[in-house]
């Protein structure tokens, strides 16, 4: 066992790296909030130019053993701007789960559980009880591999009912071990590419405030608007005509958040058609639950006007995305990690992709942990048509230390190991 906190297995690395895994000790207690990740980064840094362009996370699920020294959640707390109304729901602050994962060599990785009212399952303290259940389970479960020790997890975190829970756990264990081996996240996920280009949401509020923030928009260098729409037709209608004044170029894509019925649904595609707008997507038009109606208004939209339609609330599990295939329901699957996990998005991923469905890559409401880890993803994987990592924009603060580059709608991901990004955990509530 190495002092890193992994087992290496000599069929994943080539002598090339072997310069990297030195056994060394760290003083995990140290004052110094820097000081650990520095140990941990002396000990496990890979030169940019002697990484692989893709290192291959199954591989790693079968072949490294890790050791938690420690794992804990604990609330994350962060106000918006303003208020995210969408159709089914309004949040005024952000109440999410952090996880911290620390191995045994002192590298630590970090996940995000979100809290949405009415879309996750779980409420913040439920969500904290689930986390800390799951955390006792890492620290016991030291000397697995690391596909066992997320198998394990899966199996106490089950289903949608604690999928963001589960999804927040696997991005700090993943996140931890990408530390250790010194691999960037994106690179470990296929290293198609290290840049992303998000759209932006525009919630639901009244036409002047979408104009002014598509205007704000605009001058930030965003091309595409996602527009949650869903409460009221023809509140609707008004609020798209005002965006199209203020940012007379952008890309639309239509949010619903399962608000409308499926002929309200088709109404705004026959208004939109008569001023002459087209939306690149219309997500989630009816309610979850609702499959003929899903399967109605994609067939109508992509037959009439050539507009694609996503499943976001009716996809959660892969039996879901099979059944949108089988009876050609939607043309395009979001996955959301909240949602599904981070090993469930990677099956519905691998599944959609052979299936002919297209991608999209969505979140909750979501800081810059989570963001990044799903932003990792997508630039790795390169194979997302529709991006949309867009609510630590939304944020009046930013709780999380580097990580990604944002320039407008681009992030930007370097060679650091993992995600990049850190909390000062004693600020944490």
């Amino acid at each position: 066992m190495s002092l890193i906190g992994i087992s290496l297995h000599s069929s994943l690395f080539s002598p090339l790296y072997a310069h990297s895994f030195k056994p060394q000790r760290f003083n995990l207690y140290s004052k110094n909030p820097t000081a650990v990740a520095t140990a941990c980064m002396a000990a496990a840094a890979v030169p940019a130019e002697a990484m692989p362009s893709t290192f291959g996370f199954k591989n790693l699920m079968k072949t490294f053993t890790v050791e938690v020294q420690r794992a804990e959640g604990r609330p994350l707390n962060v106000p918006l701007i303003a208020p995210f109304t969408i159709a089914s729901s309004r949040v005024d602050e952000v109440g999410n789960v952090a996880i911290r994962v620390e191995l045994s060599n002192g590298c630590v990785g970090w996940g995000e559980a979100p809290i949405l009212p009415f879309v996750t399952a779980e409420d913040q303290p439920t969500a904290l009880a689930k986390a800390a259940e799951a955390c006792e389970l890492l620290r016991k479960s030291s000397g697995n591999t690391m596909g066992f020790v997320l198998r394990e997890i899966g199996g106490i975190l089950s289903g949608h009912q604690f999928a963001s829970v589960r999804a927040g756990v696997e991005m700090a264990l993943i996140d931890a071990v990408a530390n250790s081996i010194g691999i960037p996240l994106w690179r470990l996920f296929g290293g198609a590419s290290d840049s992303i280009t998000t759209d932006i949401t525009i919630p639901i509020v009244s036409p002047a405030e979408a104009s002014e923030l598509a205007s704000n928009y605009r001058k930030k260098g965003f091309k595409t608007l996602k527009l949650k729409v869903g409460k009221n037709l023809n509140a609707d209608i008004e609020v798209l005509k005002s965006i199209r004044v203020a940012h007379p170029d952008c890309s639309f894509i239509l949010d619903a958040n399962e608000g409308y019925s499926s002929s309200e649904a088709i109404q705004v595609l026959e208004k939109l058609h008569e001023m002459g707008v087209t939306p690149v997507l219309f997500e989630q038009p009816v309610h979850r639950d609702n499959w003929e109606g899903l399967g109605e208004v994609s067939h109508f939209a992509k037959e009439n006007f050539g507009v694609s339609v996503a499943a976001d609330e009716s996809c959660r599990s892969l039996d879901d995305v099979r059944k949108i295939a089988d009876e050609n329901l939607a043309d395009v699957i979001n996955i959301k990690l909240a949602k599904v996990g981070v090993l469930g998005a990677l099956e519905i991923i691998e599944f959609a992709r052979t299936s002919g469905l297209n991608l999209m890559i969505g979140g909750m409401v979501e800081s810059r942990l989570a963001m990044g880890f799903a932003g990792h993803l997508a630039a790795g994987l390169g194979c997302f048509k529709f991006i949309d990592l867009d609510t630590p924009l939304l944020m009046a603060e930013d709780p999380v230390l580097e990580g990604y580059e944002a320039c407008g709608p681009v992030y930007k991901f370097s060679n650091t190991r993992g995600h990049g990004g850190f909390l000062h955990w004693d600020n944490v509530a």
